[in-house]
């Protein structure tokens, strides 16, 4: 059987080995048009791929509103996932990341308006708010889910300690970090707490932003162009380094791209590349049956060894997680 029909639990949920990003649909890698997403979104049913990530900032609430376009009519067939905590109107809300009780339950409503449906089955922290304790939320969010608002509890981008203090008032049924070949920072504590703990592990960005696809952004207004990584010598540096994966990929006869998703496939998590167009979609997808043997998985890690990434992973002063940024 195609590994491509396996089915992966994120705690209480059955998804897809894959899940689909839908965060490019809104505009932030470039212009989006609209029909084109919607096209996109429907092939990502057809392909079997049943877990669909979005969050309430994305488009400053586009991206829900687009979804529930897409999902209308097969909702039963469908995981939706979303997230909530950085807020919407921050230059009237005077805190740019919010987790009070209050707020999550007004977010939550907000989106389930806007995708169109009763239940949000994943609902996920987007960012930890400094100033209210993990413990507060979450146990808000238990009471969403009970009353049946969503139907389990992921993080996203937190650390260890703070997992764990957060599955002791409810259990997390995912966290979602950035993981890919060029970001390996939570293999130290993060995964390793989130396997104990029996959390499922959703890798955002598990290309790089396009880079192990080796794309680069071209239109002005990509946000990439703000990204460190994506800074000339960031990218002669580790240009270098992606080398390797080309390698590999001209050796197995398939697309760098799905040497790069086949290796995080291999760490027994759940990948949410996203695009726009589906060629890149259908390629993404076959990388489920691109099987690395265990000297290749050497091989590529040995190219990227952690923190050996030319560039931070985001902008000055919009790091997720203190302490898990390279330098």
């Amino acid at each position: 059987m195609s590994r491509s029909t396996d089915r992966v639990a994120l705690g209480p949920l059955s998804v897809s080995r894959q899940g689909f990003g839908c965060m490019g649909l809104s505009h932030t890698y470039g212009e989006a048009d609209e029909a084109e997403s919607l096209t996109t979104l429907d092939r990502v049913v057809e392909l079997g791929i049943n877990f669909l990530d979005t969050a309430d900032v994305y488009g400053l609430g586009h991206n829900e509103t687009l979804l529930g376009k897409a999902i209308k009519g097969r909702r039963d067939r469908l995981v939706i996932a979303s997230k909530f905590g950085n807020r919407l109107d921050q230059a009237t809300a005077g805190r740019a990341l919010d987790g009070r009780p209050d707020y999550a339950r007004a977010a939550v409503e907000a989106s389930l308006r806007r995708l169109g449906v009763e239940q949000i089955d994943l609902y996920y922290l987007h960012r930890l708010d400094p100033m209210t304790p993990v413990e507060e939320t979450v146990g808000e969010l238990a009471r969403l889910k009970d009353q049946g608002k969503i139907g389990a509890i992921g993080l996203s981008e937190v650390e260890a300690s703070v997992l764990r203090r957060a599955h002791a008032v409810h259990p997390i049924a995912a966290l979602q970090s950035e993981y890919s070949l060029w970001t390996r920072e939570v293999e130290a504590t993060i995964l390793p707490t989130a396997r104990e703990l029996g959390i499922g592990f959703v890798a955002y960005s598990p290309l790089g932003r396009g880079f192990l696809a080796g794309a680069l952004p071209v239109e002005a207004n990509d946000r990439r162009h703000q990204h460190p990584r994506y800074k000339a010598d960031a990218v002669a540096a580790n240009s270098k380094r992606r080398l390797v994966a080309e390698a590999v990929a001209q050796r197995l006869g398939v697309a760098v791209a799905q040497v790069s998703l086949a290796w995080v496939l291999s760490k027994g998590v759940v990948p949410i590349p996203g695009t726009r167009h589906v060629t890149h979609l259908e390629a993404n997808w076959a990388a489920n049956d691109v099987v690395l043997d265990a000297a290749t998985v050497a091989e590529l890690e040995a190219a990227f060894p952690v923190g050996s990434t030319v560039g931070a992973r985001y902008p000055a002063g919009s790091t997720p997680v203190p302490g898990l940024q390279p330098a």
